[in-house]
C-alpha cells in the first residue's frame, strides 16, 4: 500500500499561506514517488477553505486530500486520519514536544524549529536556521553511516541543515534560467509583497518609503505593490496597488527586483535569479533572513515594523540605482546557488526513507 504522508500546517494572519504553499509543493514530490498525501490544516477562514479541498490561490480543487481541524494551532489529528498514515511532517512554525509526541506511533518529521521540541521527533529540516550554506563534503562515517557536513543530530533526532532544503513550487524550477541573468543598470520594474495577510502592515511602510524616493527624484521606476489590507494615500507616479496577484510565481520573472519578507516568494525569486531586498516581519523572521543575507542571497533592510524610513529610503536608493548594479548581480549569482529548486524532491526522498525504516 502507498504510504500516506500527513502534512500538518497552520494558516492565520500571522503565518499567512506560505506553509500551505510549501505543503503543496511537497505533496507533489511525495506523490511522484508513489505515496499518498493529506493536508491537515488549522487556522482561520483561509485554512477552512483549504481544509474544504479548495486551492488557496486558484479557483480549483486541491490535488490531494485535505482536512480542516479547527482554529487552534495545536488541534490533534483525528484517530481515523492518524490510523491511515505512515508519517507526519509538522510545518507550522510553533510546536511543542507534547504536540509531536501525541503524533506517535507515526514517524514524525518537523520543518524548522528553534526550540528543543524537535528532539522528540525523528527528523528535522532546518533550511534557514543554523546557517544556509553547508557543503556536501567531506563525508565521514559515524556508527557505520555516511554523514555529510549538513547533517547532524539533536537528541535522537536527525537534523538536515541548509539551503538545499528551501522548498519552491515546481513552476519556479521550470522558469529558472539556464544562465545567471544580467542585471540592468537600474531597477525599472519592482514588485513589493509581504504575503497574503501582511499582519504587520509592511506594505504601507514600503509605499511611504518608495513615495519618498520618487518625490525626491531618486528613483524613476515602476512599482507593483501587493497590499491585501489596502493603502492609505494616493499611488505615486508609476505605482500600481493591488490586493493580490493571481499566479504570482509565474509573474515574478516580469520584474527586475523584489522587495518582500521571508517565505516561498523569496525562495522562488532566488531560484529564478531575481534580486531581492528583504524586511523581516518580526525579530524571529529577521533571524532567518540575516542568514540568507550573510550568504549574499538577498539585501537585508532589517526588521520592517521598527525600521527607520529615512534609512530605508537611503539604502533602497543605492540598491535600486546604478550604484547597486554590481551588488544585485552578485546576489543573483549567489541566490541561485543557494536555491536550486530541488528541495521538495530531496525532502520527499528523506521522508520516504524515514517511512521505510
Amino acid at each position: 500500500m502507498s504510504p500516506l504522508l500527513i502534512l500538518r500546517v497552520h494558516a492565520d494572519l500571522r503565518l499567512g499561506l506560505g506553509h500551505v504553499a510549501r505543503a503543496l509543493a511537497l505533496q507533489e514530490s511525495w506523490r511522484a514517488l508513489g505515496g499518498q498525501a493529506s493536508i491537515a490544516i488549522s487556522g482561520d477562514d483561509r485554512a477552512r477553505r483549504v481544509g474544504g479541498g479548495l486551492h488557496p490561490f486558484l479557483d480549483q480543487p486541491l490535488p490531494c486530500e485535505a482536512t480542516y481541524l479547527g482554529e487552534d494551532l495545536h488541534t490533534p489529528l483525528s484517530k481515523e486520519l492518524a490510523s491511515r498514515a505512515s508519517l507526519a511532517l509538522v510545518d507550522q512554525w510553533d510546536t511543542s514536544a507534547a504536540f509531536l509526541q501525541a503524533l506517535r506511533p507515526l514517524k514524525v518529521a518537523v520543518m524548522e524549529d528553534d526550540t528543543d521540541a524537535h528532539e522528540t521527533a525523528d527528523l528535522l529540516f532546518q533550511p534557514y536556521l543554523e546557517g544556509v550554506r553547508w557543503p556536501d563534503h567531506p563525508v565521514k562515517v559515524v556508527n557505520g553511516h555516511k554523514v555529510r557536513p549538513f547533517e547532524t543530530t539533536s537528541g535522537a533526532c536527525r537534523v538536515l541543515r541548509g539551503s538545499n532544503f528551501i522548498v519552491v513550487d515546481k513552476t519556479a524550477l521550470d522558469l529558472r534560467p539556464k544562465r545567471v541573468p544580467l542585471q540592468p543598470l537600474a531597477v525599472h520594474r519592482l514588485l513589493v509583497t509581504f504575503g497574503g495577510s501582511d499582519g504587520p502592515n509592511l506594505a504601507q511602510k514600503a509605499f511611504d518609503a518608495l513615495a519618498g524616493l520618487v518625490a525626491e527624484d531618486r528613483w524613476r521606476g515602476s512599482c507593483t505593490l501587493l497590499a491585501p489590507n489596502g493603502i492609505q494615500g494616493d499611488p505615486f507616479p508609476g505605482c500600481t496597488v493591488l490586493r493580490g496577484l493571481p499566479g504570482l510565481t509565474r509573474r515574478i520573472p516580469d520584474f527586475d527586483a523584489l522587495w518582500c519578507s521571508a517565505g516561498v516568494t523569496l525562495a522562488e525569486a532566488l531560484c529564478m535569479g531575481i534580486p531581492t531586498a528583504v524586511w523581516g516581519q518580526n525579530e524571529r523572521q529577521h533571524g532567518l533572513l540575516a542568514d540568507l543575507a550573510l550568504a549574499n542571497g538577498c539585501f537585508d533592510l532589517g526588521e520592517g515594523p521598527g525600521a527607520d524610513l529615512a534609512m530605508t529610503r537611503e539604502a533602497l536608493a543605492q540598491w535600486l540605482g546604478p550604484e547597486g548594479q554590481d551588488n544585485r548581480q552578485e546576489q543573483v549569482r549567489d541566490g541561485m546557488a543557494l536555491v536550486d529548486g530541488m528541495a521538495a524532491s530531496r525532502i520527499a526522498q528523506e521522508l520516504w526513507k524515514l517511512a521505510e525504516r
